[in-house]
């Protein structure tokens, strides 16, 4: 259970700094590419993992499922993280960090209208404090930010929560270990491909047409200098592999529920980091939308906290009533003559 917990901070660590090193890099790196990069490598990272899992479950992926996971992977890294990755360039490491942190609530949502989950009253109490949570970070009466960045946040938040339902159920069949690395996979892939077509004369052209020139003739390892690569590399080896790695194995460690603290603390650990770091501005407002979002995002695991406790307690009772049934056989062994 210990070791449990120190995957837990780790993976807190790596996660809370995620869109600070993306926000230190952004100016070194174009979008795409630097999201094809720290996939392609986090996913080697994840690879080992994916493998061992599978081997362990006896279990080989069918050429449905691959299909089924590189349409994941498309939603994830191609649409979600590029989209994520654009929010970092036009908006605060803290905003991003908070809003995206908002994605377990929309996953309630969205698992309510394409698995059919039941929604409970807690839940749209939940989704009603984080919303207003994301009212009061953004602070539109006050707001000094962009409105682009801001949207794209909440974008990206929205269609991670899309890919996290589609994986559910793979999930559930192979574990989320598999289901992430090969999703990172395919996503890289499918990007890397989407980057080698920027570089043709009429996509590039296409895209300047319809005034999308940034993304024309994206680079792939230019600009990779002795400089950026040590943050490349964190982004890529520590954030998008050891850090999944290590809340994969928190999980094995605790459980599902209680991994899930790394959501909550991240939300506050990441703009006091960027305060820090970054000097952006902690500002009350910012700090009260934490707290709401904070509030939100756990009523949303109450149920299942309480759940654990009831079947740990189910575990338990038995064990006590074998023990006691033991030891009355043993009292009555020596009461009896030999």
């Amino acid at each position: 259970m210990k070791k449990g917990y120190l995957y837990i901070l780790i993976t807190t660590i790596f996660f809370s700094t995620m869109e600070i090193m993306l926000k230190i890099t952004a100016g070194g790196f174009h979008p795409l590419q630097i999201t094809v990069l720290r996939f392609s490598i986090g996913a080697l990272v994840l690879l080992p993992f994916a493998l061992r899992h599978l081997k362990k479950k006896n279990c080989r992926l069918s050429s449905k499922d691959l299909l089924y996971l590189a349409l994941t992977g498309f939603c994830c890294v191609v649409i979600s993280m590029v989209v994520y990755q654009m929010a970092v360039l036009y908006s605060d490491a803290s905003i991003v960090a908070i809003l995206f942190s908002c994605n377990p609530v929309f996953v309630m949502i969205l698992a309510a209208l394409v698995l059919k989950e039941k929604v409970y009253k807690y839940s749209i109490v939940s989704i009603l404090v984080s919303l207003t949570g994301m009212m009061v970070t953004i602070d539109p009466f006050h707001a000094k930010g962009s409105a682009t960045g801001t949207i794209l946040s909440v974008l990206a938040a929205i269609t991670f929560a899309l890919y996290s339902v589609m994986g559910k159920k793979h999930s559930a069949r192979y574990g989320s270990v598999v289901t992430t690395c090969f999703s990172f996979i395919f996503g890289a892939a499918e990007l890397f491909v989407l980057v080698l077509l920027t570089k043709t004369a009429w996509f590039g052209g296409f895209l300047t047409d319809i005034g999308l020139g940034v993304f024309a003739n994206t680079p792939i390892f230019a600009g990779i200098t002795a400089d950026l690569l040590p943050s490349l590399l964190y982004i890529g080896v520590g954030v998008t592999g050891l850090g999944f790695a290590f809340y994969f194995m928190a999980m094995e460690a605790t459980s599902a529920i209680t991994t899930s603290l790394v959501f909550f603390i991240k939300p506050a650990l990441a703009p006091v980091l960027a305060f820090l770091i970054l000097q952006e501005p902690l500002t009350s407002t910012k700090i009260a939308g934490i707290v709401l979002i904070l509030i939100g995002s756990m009523i949303t695991f109450i149920p299942g906290w309480k759940r654990q406790k009831a079947a740990a307690v189910l575990e338990v009772v038995p064990r006590e009533a074998a023990a006691q049934e033991i030891a009355s056989e043993e009292t009555a062994e020596k009461v009896l003559p030999e």
